[in-house]
């Protein structure tokens, strides 16, 4: 590994898997970190099931926190997406699984040994990769994984088997994808069916000139409706609620407790050297940092008041995304964004430090007598990235930090042509600044940030107001009426899955959502913090995996069924006109006209989609005659096509198109094909007992 990376990056170190998931990279890290649990091991603990085969908590979780220790940082929202991902890779790992004996997937030995050494995932290069040398070498990644093999059997195995898995995942989407096939007819009509055009009339009576309240949408409507079309309205398991919010947020004296607090210590700021002990001792929500950060980089309110404040001046208070903040300038200073330099190390680490500082002394007076830098740089240079770059780096204002302070002195405040002798912890380094760009002025700032919190006091009064309230309304009706009594805000949250991490527009809260599917319907919780509020919520609904009910579906369909309805009735007002001036003299609507509507297009200029309507623009049948009524999306069309003309396109290469279209059914069917195995499988999802 580089010297010069270590200096740059002491504390950073490859992370492995992130939130990609992908299943290759659990294979890995289960195996090399210490892993041991199988594919789906024998812990007492059961997540869920897939075909009665058992997925195990303890190895969900696992996995799941190698994710989150990888990818620090994380918020709620993605969590809960990293949780959903994660589940359902474990959920069609145990599909496919089943599948694979039966169609005859069998990884050979070569195969393996091909996805090991030859042609490695990336994930399981990175794992591979010699940490020394920052390179994948076949026979060191050999060795690795035979003396893994010998170390840890039973890991090695499961190893080996996820491996496998994953070439026959391969070979199970490769049988499906390449079967997808264009015919060479069926490009060339999709092409002529784009170049077809079509100059029409027609008369639009919109749904509006209805009045909703004039037609009535009954329950028996809606279930005849959802009967038509089952498909739609499948539900997964859900629940819904209704709750009330009590704010425990900091109140204005709250922050004007904290603003004083701060006024309090503003002298002890200005006056203190010590600013990391300062900072440390006041409870500050920032640390110092020594970095010095560039006049466009210092992105902060109040920005050009605390770059014109002198050295060791204080600014503030002020607000900055709810906290308190005093600004205290330590040292301005001009220097680069960046600076490309290079250097020859000769290390202290091997040899007695007076010997180092003789060959580095060396090195300078060899250089000076005019021998070429890269020449001396490969030959003597004890960093091992120089036979990469001959000891060039860029050292970028952002990482300033991250460099030892001697060699980020020398490198950011040098300037072009300067040559020196550098010693940092692992030696000595013979350095000369080569490029500095965007030279301006820099700032070291230091921060006494104080959160803007809540009081006891506050956070008392919230929960002594959601209490009262819980207490006083234990069902429905008593709910209702204390909402109406104490005006409060009754907020509606429907669909509400046994997964979620929380609940939309409110926040995230697992606790709340375990109180929704622990409790019955009608049950009102005790005050649960969400956030800085204190919640009480009903449970007003529960809806069972399978069909949905007439009143949870009604708001999907009650525009269409009173649209068909409406179309009915203008439809029969319209009858059977001789031609368009008819219709609009019966409707009051105008004749309007639209030339060229593509056939691959599927709307109307000025109007929308409408695929009815286009469809029948091009059925030759109406060509110079009056159609019957159309229902449309926006109201009842009668059309009348004056002509229809193709525009050649000779330029078209059916051959791409034949390509692109069968490419977009292979991606397409990538995902399907996973969505159509779960629908078919018994899936027991219990994650809502753990997470």
């Amino acid at each position: 590994m580089s010297i010069i990376q270590r200096i740059r990056d002491r504390a950073a170190w490859l992370i492995f898997g992130a939130i990609a998931l992908a299943m290759i990279g659990f294979i890995v890290t289960d195996a090399f970190q210490g892993g041991g649990g199988g594919w789906f091991n024998s812990q007492p603990t059961t997540i869920g099931k897939v075909n009665g085969k058992k997925i195990e908590y303890a190895l969900f979780q696992k996995r799941l926190e190698a994710i989150e220790q990888n990818s620090p940082g994380m918020d709620d929202r993605t969590r809960e997406s990293v949780q959903n991902d994660l589940w359902n890779q474990m959920v069609d790992q145990a599909l496919l699984k089943g599948l694979f004996d039966d169609l005859g997937l069998y990884i050979t030995d070569k195969e393996v040994s091909y996805m090991l050494y030859d042609n490695p995932h990336p994930q399981l290069r990175q794992q591979l990769t010699n940490p020394e040398t920052g390179q994948f070498d076949v026979n060191d990644a050999y060795q690795r994984v035979e003396n893994f093999k010998k170390q840890r059997p039973q890991q090695y195995q499961e190893f080996i088997e996820g491996v496998v898995y994953m070439r026959q995942r391969e070979k199970y989407l490769s049988l499906l994808t390449n079967t997808v096939y264009i015919p060479k007819w069926m490009a060339e009509k999709s092409n002529a069916d784009a170049s077809q055009l079509a100059n029409v009339s027609y008369v639009l009576v919109p749904y509006s000139s209805i009045a909703d309240s004039t037609v009535k949408v009954s329950d028996e409507d809606v279930k005849a409706f959802m009967d038509k079309h089952p498909e739609q309205f499948k539900q997964e398991e859900s629940r819904d609620i209704a709750y009330v919010a009590f704010d425990a947020g900091a109140s204005p004296k709250d922050t004007a407790a904290i603003r004083q607090t701060l006024l309090n210590v503003k002298h002890e700021f200005d006056t203190t050297t010590d600013h990391v002990a300062f900072l440390a001792k006041n409870g500050s929500e920032t640390n110092f940092s020594n970095n010095f950060v560039t006049d466009y980089q210092l992105q902060v309110p109040f920005k050009d008041s605390i770059t014109a404040l002198p050295e060791g001046a204080v600014f503030g208070p002020y607000e900055d995304a709810g906290t308190l903040v005093l600004a205290k300038m330590i040292e301005k200073r001009t220097m680069p964004d960046s600076v490309k330099v290079r250097h020859i190390l000769i290390s202290n680490q091997t040899r007695p430090d007076s010997t180092a500082k003789t060959r580095i002394d060396s090195v300078q007076r060899v250089l000076e007598a005019g021998s070429d830098f890269k020449t001396v740089a490969t030959t003597v240079s004890e960093d091992p990235s120089v036979k990469e770059n001959g000891g060039e780096y860029w050292l970028h204002s952002l990482t300033y930090s991250n460099w030892e302070p001697a060699f980020a002195e020398a490198g950011f405040f040098g300037k072009k042509g300067d040559k020196k002798i550098v010693k940092t912890s692992y030696g000595y380094h013979y350095m000369e600044i080569l490029d500095p760009i965007k030279i301006g002025p820099a700032y070291k700032v230091a921060y006494l940030r104080k959160g803007v919190v809540p009081s006891t006091e506050t956070t008392n009064a919230a929960s002594g107001l959601a209490s009262q309230f819980s207490g006083q309304s234990r069902n429905a009706k008593a709910f209702d009426e204390n909402v109406a009594k104490f005006k409060l805000n009754k907020i509606l949250s429907s669909d509400i899955t046994p997964a979620a991490i929380g609940i939309p527009n409110l926040g995230y809260s697992r606790q709340l959502v375990r109180w929704i599917y622990d409790a019955e319907l009608g049950d009102v919780s005790e005050p649960i913090v969400v956030d800085e509020r204190y919640i009480v919520a009903i449970v007003t609904g529960i809806n069972k995996e399978g069909t949905m009910s007439v009143q949870k579906a009604r708001p999907m369909v009650e525009v269409l069924i009173r649209n068909e309805k409406k179309a009915a009735q203008l439809s029969q007002r319209i009858g059977k006109p001789a031609n368009l001036q008819a219709v609009s003299a019966a409707t009051g609507q105008p004749v309007q006209r639209a030339d060229s509507i593509s056939f691959g297009a599927a709307f109307i200029p000025s109007v929308g989609q409408e695929l009815k309507v286009i469809g029948a623009a091009f059925n030759r049948a109406w060509l110079n005659k009056v159609s019957e009524p159309i229902a449309g999306n926006g109201g009842v069309y009668v059309i009348q096509t004056e002509s229809i003309f193709a525009r050649p396109n000779p330029g078209a290469d059916i051959e791409q198109q034949r390509t692109l279209a069968a490419d977009n059914i292979r991606r397409r069917l990538a995902e399907l094909v996973f969505i159509a195995l779960r629908d078919a499988a018994d899936i027991t999802d219990n994650r809502r007992k753990f997470l």
